[in-house]
């Protein structure tokens, strides 16, 4: 397959991302960008991000997940913990969180150390979700193969069986990661690609800030 993509490009020109108007802190920038994204009419999951991980052999490996909440400047997803992913992060738990919001011509890379959280936190974010995304939890060995679509479904329905009119317990091998943030850069598009880039980082107890050439 051949493909000549060399004249899709457009002209970045909604905003600016200037100095003078930066707070000291980057969980501000962070929350203000997020709340635009989230009101925005043209982007359905602003909580979107994709996650970094080195693996296991070696090679980096992102995924989109959703992130679920902000606590004490970490931010925090779940997912299944002998998954590829939760695999590559307990060998290795630097990581790398993308947000890209094209309809805001935004986006942003945070660098980040990942830890699990307590499973008294797991259980009560699992609580809260769909009965069906519960019983999923437990049907689906991630990361694994699977002989079809149709074993897949089988799994699903045992558990359906297995878990039928009870509540459905917070499985051993499931639960959430916080992202503690080691440095943020938000990245604002711009007219002749001269797009601004500015880098903050944590040094001490507080936060700087750099711009970056595109």
């Amino acid at each position: 397959m051949q493909r000549d993509l060399q004249n899709l490009r457009k002209s970045y020109e909604k905003d600016a991302l200037l100095e003078k108007n930066l707070p000291v802190n980057p969980f501000r920038l962070f929350d203000s960008w997020f709340q635009e994204a989230k009101e925005s009419l043209e982007i359905d999951e602003a909580n979107a991000m994709s996650i970094c991980t080195l693996g296991t052999d070696g090679f980096p490996k992102s995924r989109i997940v959703l992130l679920k909440e902000i606590i004490q400047e970490k931010f925090l997803f779940y997912s299944n913990y002998t998954s590829e992913k939760g695999s590559a992060i307990n060998a290795y738990n630097k990581i790398s969180l993308h947000f890209f919001w094209p309809a805001l011509e935004r986006q942003i890379i945070i660098k980040c150390k990942a830890e699990k959280v307590t499973r008294e936190k797991s259980l009560s974010y699992f609580q809260s979700r769909p009965r069906g995304s519960q019983i999923g939890a437990w049907a689906s060995n991630q990361s694994t193969e699977v002989i079809s679509r149709e074993k897949l479904e089988q799994q699903l329905a045992y558990f359906e069986q297995k878990f039928k009119d009870i509540e459905i317990p917070l499985p051993e091998f499931w639960g959430g990661y916080a992202c503690q943030p080691l440095s943020f850069e938000f990245w604002q598009g711009r007219p002749n690609r001269l797009h601004d880039r500015i880098c903050y980082e944590h040094v001490g107890n507080e936060w700087e800030f750099k711009r970056l050439q595109p």
